[in-house]
């Protein structure tokens, strides 16, 4: 067969014919694939239906290289995901990483966590030129940062009676990561847009292997600032910004005076010392946030150290609820 409608035909003899688009072997020029067009992968069949897009910023962004798909033969949704390339790169504090998309680097990582519920799943194989084509198994849930947006609850109440139990499935997507540092792997990518709540099973599941960095100095550095920038959400119930904290309707402290010092390395806006903001933030879990700010001279090394300076804050919180 050689005719995209007539491969469609066969599994979905409803689908009009003008919708029906080309039959594609090679996915290099990815922009031109739309809707209607089918993918031919070592044998299999997948007729696109559109544009995959990142939320970002309260904000849909198209990205064009990945498109969400239906396997003609079995009738399940799958992502695609092209080849593409690109390179930029990231200030942590005086140093310069050097960032970039490596589609080989993801599928090591699909074929390292295969069967591992904390991670999407999903495999590769090259188009009929090479180019490597990621198909991946839908992900069905939402981002964990809208889950935590959509509590109806204070930042007092929030921190008291639901942060703990957020703080020990975040420990276990850490030690997902920790085991890929272990294979010698990264994510590249950790930030709240690559972390989703699990409909059903409530579990916490990383997306998008896709980019990796070259940082001598700390080859699984750029992770854990990931890992502290999403814990820093995670214990704000959002980042507390210069922008934010001087609305109405910010629920923590405005009488204070903040320094350089108090905010991130790597998003000078973003708070790392919440305690100013909120008081009955734990000393303990704050020396934690601090170890992310700018002027911090001490930065862990691995994240199991992390934990190890994360777990007592849980357990502390707890206790405060229990006595208090």
């Amino acid at each position: 067969m050689n005719d995209a409608y007539e491969i469609i035909s066969r599994f979905d003899p409803d689908f009009p014919r003008k919708r029906a688009g080309s039959l594609l072997k090679d996915t290099s020029e990815f922009m031109n694939i739309q809707y209607g067009d089918v993918i031919e992968l070592d044998g299999n069949h997948f007729l696109v239906l559109r544009d995959e897009k990142e939320r970002s910023f309260g904000v849909e962004d198209p990205k064009y290289w990945v498109k969400r798909c239906r396997e003609l033969k079995t009738g399940a949704r799958k992502i695609l995901k092209l080849v593409f390339y690109e390179q930029f790169p990231v200030s942590l504090g005086s140093m310069q990483i050097e960032c970039f998309r490596s589609p080989r680097k993801e599928a090591r990582i699909l074929d390292l966590v295969r069967g591992d519920s904390r991670f999407m799943q999903g495999y590769s194989c090259d188009d009929a030129v090479g180019n490597n084509v990621r198909v991946l198994d839908v992900v069905k849930g939402d981002l964990l940062s809208l889950e935590i947006d959509r509590l109806e609850a204070d930042h007092r109440t929030y921190y008291h009676e639901l942060l703990p139990d957020i703080l020990d499935k975040f420990v276990v997507a850490c030690r997902a990561i920790e085991f890929l540092h272990r294979h010698g792997e990264n994510h590249g990518d950790i930030r709240r847009d690559h972390l989703w709540l699990e409909q059903g099973t409530g579990n916490y599941v990383w997306i998008d292997f896709d980019y990796t960095y070259e940082f001598q100095e700390s080859p699984f550095g750029l992770d854990i600032f990931g890992l502290g920038n999403l814990l820093l959400y995670l214990c704000g119930k959002k980042f507390c910004t210069t922008f934010n904290m001087s609305k109405p309707e910010f629920d923590g402290r405005t009488d204070i005076s903040l320094e350089a010092a108090d905010f991130s390395m790597l998003f000078k806006h973003r708070l790392c010392n919440l305690r100013k903001v909120y008081p009955y933030v734990s000393q303990n879990l704050n020396n934690v946030l601090m170890h992310f700010s700018s002027t911090s001279e001490v930065f862990y090394p691995t994240v199991g150290e992390m934990l190890d300076d994360l777990r007592p804050c849980i357990d502390e919180i707890r206790l405060g609820r229990i006595n208090a």
